[in-house]
């Protein structure tokens, strides 16, 4: 992950859980699993939960990108509409 990061460009923080010590205080269940957090008064706060679209299977078939969607949602200051689905 530290390669394709740093080969995309992300700027954003990620988490390795090495130790699987971090995925249960969350209630992560599946890998993939997204958390999409923002910073308030100090503290990390989940604003999206779930899969990273709306088809695992065939990224060509995707309609739907909740995890992309819920970060353009905080960068534009905006709430973030799907909340919560289901990961696979």
């Amino acid at each position: 992950m530290s390669e394709r990061a740093k080969q995309k460009g992300f700027t954003f923080p990620y988490l390795v859980d090495e130790g699987q010590k971090i995925f249960p205080q969350y209630g992560a269940t599946k890998t993939p699993h997204v958390f999409v957090l923002q910073k308030e008064n100090g503290k990390n706060i989940v604003k999206y939960i779930g899969a990273i679209d709306n088809n695992y299977e065939n990224l060509n078939d995707v309609s739907e990108y909740y995890a992309q969607d819920a970060v353009n949602a905080l960068i534009k200051c905006e709430p973030v509409e799907m909340t919560k689905t289901v990961a696979i």
